[in-house]
Protein backbone atom coordinates (compact mmCIF):
# COMPACT_ATOMS: atom_id res chain seq x y z
CA UNK A 1 0.00 0.00 0.00
CA UNK A 2 1.46 3.25 -0.79
CA UNK A 3 1.87 5.88 1.53
CA UNK A 4 -1.33 7.97 0.62
CA UNK A 5 -3.68 4.94 0.54
CA UNK A 6 -4.58 2.61 -2.42
CA UNK A 7 -6.11 4.77 -4.58
CA UNK A 8 -3.13 7.11 -4.76
CA UNK A 9 -1.68 6.35 -8.16
CA UNK A 10 -5.00 6.26 -10.34
CA UNK A 11 -5.85 9.61 -8.99
CA UNK A 12 -2.63 10.82 -9.38
CA UNK A 13 -2.52 9.55 -13.19
CA UNK A 14 -5.91 11.25 -13.74
CA UNK A 15 -4.68 14.29 -12.77
CA UNK A 16 -1.64 14.20 -14.93
CA UNK A 17 -4.30 13.43 -17.69
CA UNK A 18 -5.93 16.21 -16.88
CA UNK A 19 -3.01 18.71 -16.40
CA UNK A 20 -1.64 17.34 -20.04
CA UNK A 21 -4.99 18.75 -21.59
CA UNK A 22 -4.20 22.64 -22.70
CA UNK A 23 -6.89 24.44 -21.81
CA UNK A 24 -6.26 23.41 -18.13
CA UNK A 25 -2.72 24.83 -18.23
CA UNK A 26 -3.70 27.82 -19.64
CA UNK A 27 -6.35 28.45 -17.08
CA UNK A 28 -4.00 27.10 -14.12
CA UNK A 29 -0.96 30.33 -15.76
CA UNK A 30 -4.06 32.89 -15.63
CA UNK A 31 -5.28 32.25 -12.68
CA UNK A 32 -1.69 31.73 -11.22
CA UNK A 33 -0.55 35.25 -12.69
CA UNK A 34 -4.00 37.11 -11.68
CA UNK A 35 -3.40 35.84 -7.92
CA UNK A 36 0.34 37.21 -8.26
CA UNK A 37 -1.02 40.31 -9.38
CA UNK A 38 -3.50 40.98 -7.31
CA UNK A 39 -1.29 40.08 -4.15
CA UNK A 40 0.68 42.36 -5.55
CA UNK A 41 -1.21 45.13 -5.01
CA UNK A 42 -3.04 44.50 -1.89
CA UNK A 43 -2.71 46.07 1.01
CA UNK A 44 -0.84 43.14 1.99
CA UNK A 45 1.55 43.50 -1.21
CA UNK A 46 4.79 43.79 0.83
CA UNK A 47 4.33 40.08 2.22
CA UNK A 48 4.32 39.36 -1.77
CA UNK A 49 7.52 41.00 -2.40
CA UNK A 50 9.08 39.51 1.01
CA UNK A 51 8.04 36.28 -0.73
CA UNK A 52 9.42 36.77 -3.91
CA UNK A 53 13.00 38.17 -2.24
CA UNK A 54 13.08 35.70 0.40
CA UNK A 55 16.29 33.16 -0.31
CA UNK A 56 16.72 29.95 -0.74
CA UNK A 57 20.33 28.60 -1.04
CA UNK A 58 21.86 30.56 -3.53
CA UNK A 59 18.78 32.54 -5.46
CA UNK A 60 15.62 33.54 -4.50
CA UNK A 61 11.94 31.99 -4.83
CA UNK A 62 11.62 34.38 -7.82
CA UNK A 63 15.10 33.56 -9.29
CA UNK A 64 14.27 30.11 -8.64
CA UNK A 65 11.12 30.16 -10.46
CA UNK A 66 12.41 32.10 -13.73
CA UNK A 67 16.28 29.95 -13.51
CA UNK A 68 14.94 26.57 -12.37
CA UNK A 69 11.03 25.55 -12.81
CA UNK A 70 11.27 27.77 -16.49
CA UNK A 71 14.21 25.34 -17.50
CA UNK A 72 11.24 22.64 -17.53
CA UNK A 73 8.87 24.53 -19.61
CA UNK A 74 11.67 24.62 -21.65
CA UNK A 75 12.90 20.89 -21.03
CA UNK A 76 9.35 20.28 -22.74
CA UNK A 77 9.44 22.57 -25.38
CA UNK A 78 13.15 21.41 -26.51
CA UNK A 79 11.66 17.74 -26.95
CA UNK A 80 8.37 19.31 -28.56
CA UNK A 81 11.09 20.88 -31.16
CA UNK A 82 12.76 17.95 -31.54
CA UNK A 83 10.01 15.81 -32.40
CA UNK A 84 9.17 18.35 -35.21
CA UNK A 85 12.18 18.80 -36.86
CA UNK A 86 12.97 15.16 -36.90
CA UNK A 87 9.17 13.31 -37.21
CA UNK A 88 6.92 16.31 -37.75
CA UNK A 89 5.77 19.23 -39.94
CA UNK A 90 9.24 20.61 -39.74
CA UNK A 91 11.05 17.82 -41.30
CA UNK A 92 9.50 18.86 -45.19
CA UNK A 93 10.56 21.97 -45.83
CA UNK A 94 7.90 22.57 -47.89
CA UNK A 95 5.21 21.94 -45.72
CA UNK A 96 7.10 23.72 -42.83
CA UNK A 97 7.71 26.95 -45.56
CA UNK A 98 4.93 28.53 -44.41
CA UNK A 99 4.60 28.18 -40.43
CA UNK A 100 8.44 28.67 -40.40
CA UNK A 101 8.62 32.20 -42.15
CA UNK A 102 4.88 33.38 -40.28
CA UNK A 103 7.07 32.73 -36.97
CA UNK A 104 9.98 34.76 -38.04
CA UNK A 105 7.96 37.78 -39.56
CA UNK A 106 5.87 37.61 -36.14
CA UNK A 107 9.47 38.40 -34.23
CA UNK A 108 10.50 41.02 -36.77
CA UNK A 109 7.53 43.09 -37.04
CA UNK A 110 7.11 43.26 -33.73
CA UNK A 111 10.48 43.91 -32.57
CA UNK A 112 10.46 46.96 -35.84
CA UNK A 113 8.18 48.28 -33.93
CA UNK A 114 9.03 48.65 -30.34
CA UNK A 115 12.33 49.66 -31.37
CA UNK A 116 10.53 52.71 -33.51
CA UNK A 117 8.31 53.25 -30.48
CA UNK A 118 11.15 53.80 -28.21
CA UNK A 119 14.08 55.19 -30.27
CA UNK A 120 14.64 58.40 -27.96
CA UNK A 121 13.71 56.90 -24.67
CA UNK A 122 16.76 54.83 -23.38
CA UNK A 123 14.94 51.29 -23.40
CA UNK A 124 15.84 49.19 -25.91
CA UNK A 125 17.04 46.68 -24.07
CA UNK A 126 13.73 45.24 -24.15
CA UNK A 127 13.60 45.11 -28.21
CA UNK A 128 12.72 41.09 -28.29
CA UNK A 129 10.75 41.10 -25.23
CA UNK A 130 6.94 41.53 -27.35
CA UNK A 131 8.60 39.17 -29.68
CA UNK A 132 7.34 36.11 -28.48
CA UNK A 133 4.41 33.45 -28.39
CA UNK A 134 3.25 31.94 -25.27
CA UNK A 135 2.25 28.48 -26.51
CA UNK A 136 0.50 27.22 -24.05
CA UNK A 137 -1.67 29.81 -23.20
CA UNK A 138 -2.66 30.42 -27.29
CA UNK A 139 -3.03 26.93 -27.67
CA UNK A 140 -5.53 26.38 -24.23
CA UNK A 141 -7.97 30.00 -25.92
CA UNK A 142 -7.88 28.00 -29.27
CA UNK A 143 -9.26 24.52 -27.59
CA UNK A 144 -11.84 26.87 -25.90
CA UNK A 145 -13.03 28.54 -28.87
CA UNK A 146 -12.50 25.99 -31.44
CA UNK A 147 -14.70 23.22 -31.31
CA UNK A 148 -15.38 23.00 -35.44
CA UNK A 149 -12.21 25.24 -36.41
CA UNK A 150 -10.20 22.94 -39.08
CA UNK A 151 -7.51 20.84 -37.67
CA UNK A 152 -4.61 22.81 -40.40
CA UNK A 153 -5.41 25.99 -38.43
CA UNK A 154 -4.10 24.22 -34.69
CA UNK A 155 -1.45 22.43 -36.54
CA UNK A 156 -0.25 25.68 -38.37
CA UNK A 157 -0.58 27.48 -34.92
CA UNK A 158 1.84 24.51 -32.80
CA UNK A 159 4.09 24.36 -36.04
CA UNK A 160 4.45 28.41 -34.97
CA UNK A 161 5.16 28.35 -31.64
CA UNK A 162 7.45 25.62 -32.05
CA UNK A 163 9.25 28.16 -34.26
CA UNK A 164 8.92 30.72 -32.20
CA UNK A 165 10.24 29.05 -28.87
CA UNK A 166 13.39 28.13 -30.72
CA UNK A 167 13.89 31.33 -32.21
CA UNK A 168 13.16 32.51 -28.71
CA UNK A 169 15.11 30.53 -26.89
CA UNK A 170 18.07 31.79 -29.38
CA UNK A 171 17.84 35.59 -28.74
CA UNK A 172 18.07 34.64 -24.98
CA UNK A 173 21.01 33.09 -24.62
CA UNK A 174 22.90 35.23 -27.81
CA UNK A 175 21.43 38.77 -26.93
CA UNK A 176 20.89 38.28 -22.86
CA UNK A 177 23.76 36.63 -21.86
CA UNK A 178 25.72 39.44 -19.78
CA UNK A 179 28.86 37.41 -19.31
CA UNK A 180 29.75 34.46 -20.29
CA UNK A 181 32.27 32.33 -18.42
CA UNK A 182 33.76 29.12 -20.74
CA UNK A 183 35.07 27.02 -18.34
CA UNK A 184 31.48 26.19 -16.47
CA UNK A 185 30.43 26.12 -19.79
CA UNK A 186 32.63 24.36 -21.55
CA UNK A 187 32.62 21.46 -18.25
CA UNK A 188 28.58 21.40 -18.77
CA UNK A 189 29.42 19.05 -21.65
CA UNK A 190 30.22 16.42 -19.58
CA UNK A 191 26.73 16.07 -17.33
CA UNK A 192 24.81 16.71 -21.01
CA UNK A 193 26.62 14.09 -22.76
CA UNK A 194 26.17 11.51 -19.54
CA UNK A 195 22.74 12.39 -19.49
CA UNK A 196 22.23 11.82 -23.50
CA UNK A 197 24.09 8.51 -23.40
CA UNK A 198 21.79 7.34 -20.73
CA UNK A 199 19.11 8.43 -22.70
CA UNK A 200 19.77 6.95 -26.00
CA UNK A 201 20.76 3.83 -23.94
CA UNK A 202 17.07 3.86 -23.08
CA UNK A 203 17.38 4.68 -19.44
CA UNK A 204 13.98 6.16 -18.07
CA UNK A 205 14.86 6.21 -13.93
CA UNK A 206 14.70 9.23 -13.10
CA UNK A 207 16.61 9.15 -9.77
CA UNK A 208 19.82 7.93 -12.60
CA UNK A 209 18.38 11.01 -15.01
CA UNK A 210 17.91 13.91 -12.64
CA UNK A 211 22.07 14.05 -11.07
CA UNK A 212 23.51 15.00 -14.38
CA UNK A 213 20.52 16.97 -15.59
CA UNK A 214 21.07 18.93 -12.37
CA UNK A 215 24.51 19.46 -12.72
CA UNK A 216 24.28 20.54 -16.30
CA UNK A 217 21.94 23.25 -15.17
CA UNK A 218 23.99 24.68 -12.56
CA UNK A 219 26.60 24.97 -15.17
CA UNK A 220 25.34 26.58 -17.34
CA UNK A 221 23.22 28.67 -14.77
CA UNK A 222 27.04 29.48 -13.63
CA UNK A 223 28.33 29.93 -16.93
CA UNK A 224 26.48 33.40 -17.36
CA UNK A 225 23.91 31.97 -19.83
CA UNK A 226 20.60 31.76 -18.92
CA UNK A 227 19.42 28.31 -16.83
CA UNK A 228 16.75 27.84 -19.11
CA UNK A 229 18.90 27.03 -22.16
CA UNK A 230 20.00 23.60 -20.12
CA UNK A 231 16.29 22.47 -20.84
CA UNK A 232 16.51 22.50 -24.36
CA UNK A 233 20.24 21.21 -24.35
CA UNK A 234 18.85 18.12 -22.38
CA UNK A 235 15.89 17.77 -24.44
CA UNK A 236 18.00 17.86 -27.83
CA UNK A 237 19.86 14.55 -26.47
CA UNK A 238 16.40 12.48 -25.99
CA UNK A 239 15.88 10.52 -29.04
CA UNK A 240 12.49 10.59 -30.87
CA UNK A 241 12.20 7.34 -32.84
CA UNK A 242 13.91 4.62 -29.87
CA UNK A 243 10.82 3.15 -28.35
CA UNK A 244 9.37 6.79 -28.32
CA UNK A 245 11.51 7.91 -25.72
CA UNK A 246 10.84 12.01 -26.80
CA UNK A 247 7.37 11.08 -26.34
CA UNK A 248 7.49 9.29 -23.43
CA UNK A 249 9.10 12.34 -21.37
CA UNK A 250 7.03 14.77 -22.69
CA UNK A 251 4.11 12.92 -21.37
CA UNK A 252 5.55 12.75 -17.75
CA UNK A 253 6.55 16.06 -17.32
CA UNK A 254 4.42 17.77 -19.59
CA UNK A 255 1.91 17.62 -16.46
CA UNK A 256 4.99 18.72 -14.00
CA UNK A 257 5.60 22.03 -16.43
CA UNK A 258 1.99 23.06 -17.13
CA UNK A 259 0.58 21.90 -13.89
CA UNK A 260 3.38 23.53 -11.39
CA UNK A 261 6.37 24.65 -13.23
CA UNK A 262 4.78 27.38 -15.58
CA UNK A 263 2.12 28.43 -12.99
CA UNK A 264 4.76 29.29 -10.25
CA UNK A 265 6.73 31.28 -12.51
CA UNK A 266 3.31 33.47 -13.76
CA UNK A 267 2.90 34.05 -9.97
CA UNK A 268 6.19 35.39 -9.38
CA UNK A 269 6.51 37.10 -12.56
CA UNK A 270 2.84 39.08 -13.54
CA UNK A 271 3.37 40.30 -9.86
CA UNK A 272 3.96 43.68 -10.97
CA UNK A 273 2.61 46.66 -8.24
CA UNK A 274 0.96 49.27 -10.55
CA UNK A 275 1.50 52.12 -8.08
CA UNK A 276 5.65 51.35 -7.50
CA UNK A 277 5.58 51.54 -11.36
CA UNK A 278 3.97 55.16 -10.80
CA UNK A 279 0.39 54.23 -11.54
CA UNK A 280 -1.78 52.83 -14.20
CA UNK A 281 -2.02 56.21 -15.98
CA UNK A 282 2.15 56.82 -16.27
CA UNK A 283 2.76 53.20 -16.92
CA UNK A 284 0.32 53.66 -20.23
CA UNK A 285 1.93 57.04 -21.23
CA UNK A 286 5.69 55.24 -20.96
CA UNK A 287 7.35 54.20 -24.33
CA UNK A 288 7.70 50.71 -23.05
CA UNK A 289 4.30 49.60 -22.04
CA UNK A 290 3.22 51.55 -25.40
CA UNK A 291 5.71 49.98 -26.96
CA UNK A 292 4.80 46.37 -25.87
CA UNK A 293 1.13 46.76 -26.67
CA UNK A 294 1.76 47.63 -29.89
CA UNK A 295 4.22 44.74 -30.31
CA UNK A 296 2.03 42.50 -29.38
CA UNK A 297 -1.39 43.41 -30.87
CA UNK A 298 -0.23 44.76 -34.38
CA UNK A 299 2.97 43.87 -34.68
CA UNK A 300 2.42 39.74 -34.34
CA UNK A 301 -0.78 40.39 -36.58
CA UNK A 302 1.13 42.48 -39.29
CA UNK A 303 3.91 40.50 -39.32
CA UNK A 304 2.62 36.92 -39.15
CA UNK A 305 0.09 37.79 -41.78
CA UNK A 306 2.40 39.53 -43.40
CA UNK A 307 4.81 37.40 -44.09
CA UNK A 308 2.49 34.19 -44.54
CA UNK A 309 0.88 36.25 -47.82
CA UNK A 310 4.34 37.16 -49.20
CA UNK A 311 5.43 33.88 -48.85
CA UNK A 312 1.94 32.37 -50.90
CA UNK A 313 2.46 35.02 -53.17
CA UNK A 314 6.16 34.53 -54.48
CA UNK A 315 6.92 30.95 -53.52
CA UNK A 316 5.20 27.27 -54.51
CA UNK A 317 4.20 27.53 -50.78
CA UNK A 318 0.06 27.46 -50.46
CA UNK A 319 -2.20 27.69 -47.16
CA UNK A 320 -3.87 24.89 -46.64
CA UNK A 321 -6.93 24.51 -48.51
CA UNK A 322 -9.12 24.38 -45.53
CA UNK A 323 -7.71 27.67 -44.50
CA UNK A 324 -8.87 31.06 -45.25
CA UNK A 325 -7.55 34.73 -44.43
CA UNK A 326 -9.48 35.18 -41.82
CA UNK A 327 -8.25 31.90 -39.73
CA UNK A 328 -5.01 33.51 -40.57
CA UNK A 329 -5.96 36.81 -38.97
CA UNK A 330 -7.72 35.11 -35.98
CA UNK A 331 -4.05 33.21 -35.35
CA UNK A 332 -1.74 35.93 -36.27
CA UNK A 333 -3.98 37.66 -33.56
CA UNK A 334 -3.33 34.36 -31.09
CA UNK A 335 0.75 34.55 -31.66
CA UNK A 336 -0.10 38.46 -30.01
CA UNK A 337 -0.46 36.60 -26.51
CA UNK A 338 3.57 36.86 -25.46
CA UNK A 339 2.94 35.88 -21.53
CA UNK A 340 5.32 33.50 -20.36
CA UNK A 341 8.50 34.01 -22.38
CA UNK A 342 7.81 37.94 -23.01
CA UNK A 343 7.88 38.24 -18.93
CA UNK A 344 10.93 36.19 -19.14
CA UNK A 345 12.68 38.00 -21.66
CA UNK A 346 11.51 41.37 -20.06
CA UNK A 347 13.01 40.69 -16.53
CA UNK A 348 16.62 39.85 -18.42
CA UNK A 349 15.99 43.10 -20.34
CA UNK A 350 15.21 46.01 -17.67
CA UNK A 351 15.70 43.69 -13.93
CA UNK A 352 13.17 42.25 -12.13
CA UNK A 353 11.69 44.39 -9.98
CA UNK A 354 12.52 48.44 -11.55
CA UNK A 355 10.12 50.53 -12.76
CA UNK A 356 10.71 49.59 -16.36
CA UNK A 357 10.23 46.00 -15.69
CA UNK A 358 7.07 46.97 -14.41
CA UNK A 359 6.12 48.95 -17.16
CA UNK A 360 7.10 45.96 -19.53
CA UNK A 361 4.90 43.69 -17.58
CA UNK A 362 2.05 45.73 -17.80
CA UNK A 363 2.36 46.26 -21.53
CA UNK A 364 3.09 42.62 -22.19
CA UNK A 365 -0.41 41.46 -19.67
CA UNK A 366 -2.44 43.90 -21.46
CA UNK A 367 -1.21 43.51 -25.18
CA UNK A 368 -1.64 39.74 -24.02
CA UNK A 369 -5.05 40.30 -23.04
CA UNK A 370 -6.17 42.56 -25.97
CA UNK A 371 -4.83 39.58 -28.75
CA UNK A 372 -6.62 37.03 -27.11
CA UNK A 373 -9.57 39.23 -26.80
CA UNK A 374 -9.51 40.21 -30.42
CA UNK A 375 -8.37 36.53 -31.40
CA UNK A 376 -11.90 35.19 -29.58
CA UNK A 377 -14.04 37.49 -31.48
CA UNK A 378 -12.37 36.56 -35.10
CA UNK A 379 -12.34 33.06 -34.15
CA UNK A 380 -15.53 32.35 -32.81
CA UNK A 381 -16.91 33.82 -35.95
CA UNK A 382 -15.05 31.62 -37.76
CA UNK A 383 -15.97 28.29 -35.48
CA UNK A 384 -19.81 29.27 -36.21
CA UNK A 385 -18.61 29.67 -39.96
CA UNK A 386 -17.78 25.87 -39.89
CA UNK A 387 -20.06 24.66 -37.56
CA UNK A 388 -22.72 25.72 -40.22
CA UNK A 389 -20.98 24.31 -42.57
CA UNK A 390 -20.85 20.76 -40.96
CA UNK A 391 -24.51 20.95 -39.99
CA UNK A 392 -25.36 21.45 -43.93
CA UNK A 393 -22.64 19.01 -44.95
CA UNK A 394 -24.38 16.28 -41.88
CA UNK A 395 -28.16 17.29 -43.26
CA UNK A 396 -27.14 16.85 -47.30
CA UNK A 397 -25.61 13.38 -46.15
CA UNK A 398 -28.57 12.28 -44.48
CA UNK A 399 -30.57 13.01 -47.63
CA UNK A 400 -28.72 11.39 -50.23
CA UNK A 401 -25.38 10.05 -48.50
CA UNK A 402 -22.98 11.97 -50.08
CA UNK A 403 -22.13 15.09 -48.63
CA UNK A 404 -21.73 18.49 -50.90
CA UNK A 405 -17.94 20.17 -51.19
CA UNK A 406 -18.99 24.13 -49.91
CA UNK A 407 -16.35 26.26 -50.79
CA UNK A 408 -14.50 27.32 -47.19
Amino acid sequence: MSLFGRGTWPEARRIAELLRAETVGGVLLLVAALAGLAWANSPWGDSYRSLSALHVGPLTLAEWAADGLLAIFFFVAGLELKREFVAGDLRDPRRAALPVVAAVGGMIAPAVIFTVINLNSGALAGWATPTATDIAFALAVLAVIGTHLPAALRTFLLTLAVVDDLLAITIIAIFYTSSLHLLPLLLALLPLAGFGLLVQRGVHRWWLLLPPAAVTWFLVHESGIHATVAGVLLAFTVPVHRDGMAEHFERRIRPLSSGFAVPVFAFFAAGVSVAAAGGLGASLRDSVTIGMIVGLVAGKTIGITGATWLVQRFTRASLDPGLSWWDVLGLSLLGGIGFTVSLLIGELAYGSGTVRDGHAKIGILLGSLISALLATIVLRLRDRHYRLIAVEESHDADEDGIPDVYQR
